[in-house]
């Protein structure tokens, strides 16, 4: 009896495994928007950006980060909502150089 409980037990397992393979954990996202916030900490500081421009970018990042927060509510973050993450971050990405690269200052 305790073998097949053992048994069971480790088929359950094996097979709830790649499940949590896929969890919330998003560290290359994580880590992009880590560099973003200091490069647009960086740019305020340098001048690069003015007050105006770093609001904007900062309420950008704050809605990638709600989106990430509202992917994970469920535990499990899908391709397609990684997916569509990453694009907002590259779109930020590009914002980022646009805004630190114009020829306004503060």
């Amino acid at each position: 009896m305790k073998t097949t409980n053992l048994i069971a037990a480790l088929l359950i397992s094996a097979f709830a495994l790649p499940v949590f393979a896929q969890t919330a954990a998003t560290p290359g996202i994580n880590q992009t928007q880590r560099n973003q916030e200091a490069r647009i900490e960086q740019g305020a500081r340098s001048g690069e950006l003015t007050r105006s421009e770093a609001n904007n970018l900062q309420r950008q990042q704050n809605q990638i980060q709600a989106d990430k927060r509202a992917a994970k509510a469920d535990g499990v973050v899908t391709r397609a909502e990684r997916h569509q993450i990453k694009r907002k971050q590259h779109q930020a990405n590009r914002a980022i150089h646009h805004k630190k690269h114009n020829a306004r200052a503060a």
